[in-house]
């Protein structure tokens, strides 16, 4: 039986989901899993997203920043370690409110965090940036998460992805629950 590339990111948050319905019913563990989840699809997200060619060292790091989710965070720096995306080692950076995205490939806007002033502050190209808020691609994210009854899921948006100089494999909008096209 083979697996479609593009399923391997939802059949991975799906083993995430299987091994904490073993786990214990207390509230901690259940937002642990979804910090989990979520760590695991922007990971993920990596894989489908083309950057601009930039001038950079192959050692450089892939840089993942998040902003008011430490949870997230915590959970990033668990899968992270001796992995790679594009051939990069990867790092994790805990931003606050106002901190630099300079250097930064991947933002992640936690759902507690001003995404209004995350977004503005984070307009420079080959960003990929992702939300955690009902508004989030209204407000100008690329990608934001959305629940759809227990089910995490996210939506895309074209345009934000095109500003940013950001190519979206057609492999990742086929299982988006929503894609914005271009205006």
């Amino acid at each position: 039986m083979s697996v479609r590339p593009a399923r391997w990111l939802f059949l991975w948050a799906a083993l995430l989901v299987s091994n904490a319905a073993a786990a214990a019913r207390d509230p901690a563990a259940i937002e642990a899993t979804e910090a989990g989840i979520k760590a695991a699809y922007l990971y993920k997200f990596a894989a489908y997203v083309d950057w601009p060619e930039k001038p950079v060292a192959a050692s450089q790091a892939f840089v993942i920043g998040v902003l008011d989710a430490d949870e997230v965070a915590q959970e990033l720096e668990r899968i992270v370690p001796g992995r790679s995306v594009h051939e990069r080692p990867v790092e994790v950076r805990r931003l606050r409110e106002g901190q630099s995205t300079e250097g930064l490939h991947m933002l992640f806007v936690g759902r507690e965090a001003d995404v209004r002033g995350a977004l503005r502050g984070s307009a420079q190209p080959g960003l990929l940036v992702v939300t955690d808020n009902p508004r989030g691609l209204e407000l100008g994210s690329t990608i934001n998460f959305i629940l759809a009854g227990e089910h995490l899921g996210f939506e895309v948006s074209l345009d934000s992805a095109q500003r940013h100089g950001l190519r979206i494999s057609s492999r990742m909008l086929n299982v988006a629950r929503r894609v914005v096209p271009k205006a």
